[in-house]
C-alpha cells in the first residue's frame, strides 16, 4: 500500500486501519521509511509515537534497570507523548482544510477525527501484543486462552470503533457534524505552568 500516492480528499478508514497493522508488524522486524504526503504521514507519525511509548512504559515498569533508566524512561514518555498530540492535531487541521466552504452549522461532536484515529492505533497495538500473549510458547493454556478471549473483544472494538469513524468523516462531509480543534495544553511540560519546575528553578537576582 503505498500512501505516498494517495491523493484523494476523503479519508478511506480502512486504509487507515490497515497502515496501522502494517507498520506494527513492520516496526517491530525494522524501520521503515517514512510517508511524505499528507494526512498519511501525520497518521503514521502518530501511530510511531504510540508505539514508542507503549515499549517505553513497559520499561519503565522493570525494577532491575536503576532509577535512571526509570528517570530516562519518563522523560521519553512526556517527549512521545507530546509528540502523539501533536500528530493528532495535524490530522484534524488536514480533515478541517478539506471541509473548508461547508456549512457549519452541524452538530458538535466532541471527539476529534484525530482523537478516533489514536485510539484505532492504539487499539491496533494491543491486538499485535495481545495475540503474541495467545500465541507465546512459554504461556500456560489457561493464559493462552484468556488472551485469545481478550483479542476477540480487541478485535470488535476496532471494527465498531472504524465503523464509528466511518460515520463521522461521512456527516462531516454532509455538514452535519463539525468539529472544534482545542490545543492540547500539557502543562507538565511547560516549565512556566508545572509547578514542581517552576519552583525548582534557579532564581535570578
Amino acid at each position: 500500500m503505498n500512501m505516498d500516492q494517495q491523493q484523494n480528499l476523503n479519508l478511506d478508514v480502512e486504509q487507515i486501519v490497515q497502515l496501522h497493522r502494517e507498520r506494527t508488524e513492520q516496526w517491530h522486524q525494522e524501520e521503515t521509511p517514512s510517508l511524505s504526503t499528507s494526512p498519511w504521514s501525520e497518521i503514521e507519525r502518530n501511530h510511531r509515537m504510540n508505539f514508542d511509548l507503549w515499549h517505553e512504559e513497559d520499561m519503565a515498569r522493570r525494577d532491575d534497570l536503576g532509577a535512571e533508566r526509570v528517570r530516562q524512561a519518563k522523560r521519553q514518555i512526556d517527549r512521545f507523548n507530546q509528540a502523539r498530540n501533536d500528530a493528532m492535531e495535524q490530522i484534524d487541521l488536514w480533515i478541517q482544510a478539506q471541509l473548508q466552504g461547508l456549512r457549519a452549522e452541524g452538530v458538535l461532536h466532541s471527539e476529534t477525527p484525530g482523537m478516533i484515529i489514536d485510539r484505532l492505533s492504539i487499539l491496533s497495538l494491543k491486538r499485535y501484543h495481545m495475540a503474541e500473549e495467545a500465541q507465546r510458547a512459554s504461556a500456560t493454556v489457561e493464559h493462552q486462552h484468556r488472551c485469545q478471549s481478550k483479542l476477540q473483544v480487541i478485535e470488535e472494538q476496532l471494527v465498531d470503533l472504524s465503523q464509528c469513524l466511518t460515520w463521522l468523516l461521512q456527516q462531516l462531509n454532509a455538514g452535519e457534524r463539525r468539529f472544534k480543534l482545542y490545543k492540547q495544553f500539557k502543562m507538565y511540560n511547560d516549565p512556566t505552568l508545572n509547578p514542581q519546575l517552576y519552583r525548582a528553578a534557579p532564581k535570578h537576582h
